[in-house]
């Protein structure tokens, strides 16, 4: 018996449905805190699915857990930066310190890789609960039951983690009157975004070996039921192109095939423009078709000879996200199946032209191409303009210079007869297809908002901008305080002496002589009645003559009788008795 067969136990058909659970969404992982135990330390990591706080939790790690992932990962190749290991004073607190910072750039480093983060050794470490199972084991016992329906083909090896999908499988297969020809089976749950009802479901799958296209890879035998589907292919030793890109043999791992390739060269100009029209020319075909794709990318294309045929057509109809999904989520003008296929074309257009993915999308700028008519179709599809504003449709990409002058050559009649009621169903399986994706959109258009608002208030200019208003405020206030504190006290004032008050001026107090002098300073009816200026003998004059008016009772000078009407000459002989009389006209 196999090695792979060993321990397999027999299983009876499991739960129907789909998995809702999509593997694209990216994870994020913070060290929120360490505790120290006994012999050891472990790491308090809250893990985040998507934009949404509320999808998050706990997991606890400790450091010969993050070695023990690392050492599984260095089949991808890559120099990653886990801290190195200590084995005296690793109990420190300073050396927790620094090895927890560490550990939280390693984890950004595997989360932010795109290949790494999709992988089932890294979802497993980050979300147990979610990856526990055996998937390799599941498939193997659903192929065993279609094997007892099906026995003329047998299993030859599973063909470990070729692929990047966590729940899709291959084995290499044999059939067993030809055992010389080796074919490949792939297995797949249903995805978040299988719509089909089983029905049609398991019509369109069983539809899909009558499917004939010089560019599509043909399938020898589909079948489904009612939580998976189950393909064969004739298995091709040359590979995909992707496999032709990095220069790596089909049967490795995803990991080792593509995470770091020895040797980074783009394609032959001549081998772009063939290969892009071909992989044009069929996407147009499903599109006119109207069977959603939605999954273009160099692993998805067989290479036979100087032909390229496209793979995977099941995939949309499984439901499953695609692999460039975490990139047009972004993009709200990227929102159908169509201009998904352009904007995927132009990620492949970009590996076959520099021999490896861009860094970041939106891209800023194209390296030195092959040709500018090259960096014309990238920018159509990879700029900032273009994914802020749309894409162009596949009849736009086919009129570009770079492909309208390829000649094609192939005698192959396309033929892909889809019958009606199964074409309303595909239109409608679209719709929904899209209309997920649309929401997803908007969620993380929301949540952009809302962080880049957060982080302008929180920025030290704009904080530097609220102090400086705060300030102005604060003296704005002060200010009008003061002036109603002083309006209050001048109507107090004037409400106390009467309408024809003397006006006060602190440039020019009264001398206390004066007041003494004039022996002004007594009450008047148990008021306290004073001279506030005596800049001019006329405005003294003119304040008493207004008290007289009022009826007040002046201040009686020393030798005078109360009530007796007193001029100014009497209390002051020596002021002339001509100016007094003025001052009273006035």
């Amino acid at each position: 018996m196999p090695a792979w067969r060993r321990g397999m136990p027999l299983m009876e058909k499991p739960p129907a449905g789909k998995v809702l659970l999509d593997d694209t969404v990216p994870l994020t992982a913070a060290i929120e805190a360490s505790q120290s135990l006994q012999s050891h330390t472990e790491y308090i990591i809250r893990v985040q699915r998507g934009i949404s706080v509320e999808n998050s939790w706990q997991i606890v790690r400790r450091y010969s857990d993050f070695d023990l992932l690392n050492n599984s990962l260095q089949i991808a190749g890559l120099s990653l930066p886990l801290p190195p290991k200590k084995l005296i004073g690793n109990m420190d607190r300073e050396f927790i310190a620094e090895r927890q910072k560490g550990l939280q750039n390693y984890l950004n480093v595997i989360t932010t890789n795109h290949i790494l983060s999709n992988c089932e050794l890294v979802k497993k470490f980050l979300d147990p609960n979610n990856y526990s199972a055996n998937y390799t084991e599941i498939a193997l016992q659903q192929v065993s039951m279609f094997f007892r329906s099906e026995p003329k083909w047998e299993v030859v090896e599973p063909l470990k983690d070729i692929g990047w999908r966590i729940r899709k499988k291959y084995f290499l297969m044999k059939i067993k009157n030809q055992p010389k020809e080796r074919l490949v089976l792939s297995w797949a749950d249903l995805g978040p975004d299988k719509y089909l009802s089983d029905k049609d479901f398991q019509c369109l799958i069983k539809l899909l070996p009558s499917c004939l296209h010089p560019y599509i890879y043909r399938v020898t035998f589909a079948t489904a039921n009612e939580s998976s589907a189950l393909l064969i292919r004739m298995f091709n030793e040359k590979g995909t192109l992707k496999d032709l890109i990095y220069k790596a043999k089909p049967k490795d791992p995803f990991l080792r095939k593509y995470c770091n390739p020895k040797k980074i060269q783009g394609l032959e100009l001549q081998q772009i423009k063939t290969y892009g029209r071909q992989i044009l020319e069929v996407l147009k075909f499903l599109h006119d078709k109207g069977f959603p794709y939605g999954h273009l990318h160099a692993s998805n294309v067989m290479l036979e000879g100087d032909t390229c045929r496209l793979l995977d057509l099941e995939n949309s109809l499984l439901g499953l996200p695609s692999f460039y999904r975490s990139y047009f989520a972004q993009f709200r003008k990227i929102n159908t199946l169509e201009s998904v296929d352009v904007h995927c074309f132009g990620h492949l257009l970009y590996e076959m032209t520099y021999g490896r993915p861009p860094d970041s999308v939106p891209v800023d700028s194209f390296p030195p191409a092959p040709s500018m008519a090259v960096v014309a179709v990238l920018e159509s599809t990879l700029s900032c303009e273009a994914c802020k504003n749309g894409m162009p449709t596949v009849s736009r990409l086919l009129q570009m210079p770079l492909f309208s002058d390829v000649l094609l050559t192939t005698s192959e009649k396309p033929q892909f007869k889809i019958p009606t009621k199964l074409k309303e169903a595909l239109r409608i399986a679209k719709e929904c297809i899209e209309k997920r994706l649309i929401e997803e959109q908007k969620q993380i258009h929301q949540h952009r908002r809302l962080t880049r608002a957060q982080s302008h208030h929180g920025s030290e200019e704009e904080r530097k901008k609220r102090k400086i208003l705060a300030r102005k405020k604060s003296k704005r206030s002060a200010v009008e305080n003061s002036e109603e504190h002083s309006a209050k006290y001048s109507n107090s004032n004037n409400s106390g002496s009467g309408a024809s008050s003397p006006l006060t001026s602190p440039s020019s107090p009264t001398p206390p002589s004066t007041a003494a002098a004039l022996g002004l300073g007594k009450r008047c009816k148990g008021r306290d009645f004073h001279i506030t200026s005596t800049s001019s003998a006329s405005t003294t004059s003119s304040s008493l003559a207004s008290c007289e008016h009022r009826g007040a009772p002046t201040a009686s000078a020393p030798g005078c009788e109360r009530g007796e009407p007193r001029g100014l000459t009497q209390l002051h002989p020596e002021l002339p008795e001509r100016n007094f009389e003025e001052s009273r006209n006035l």
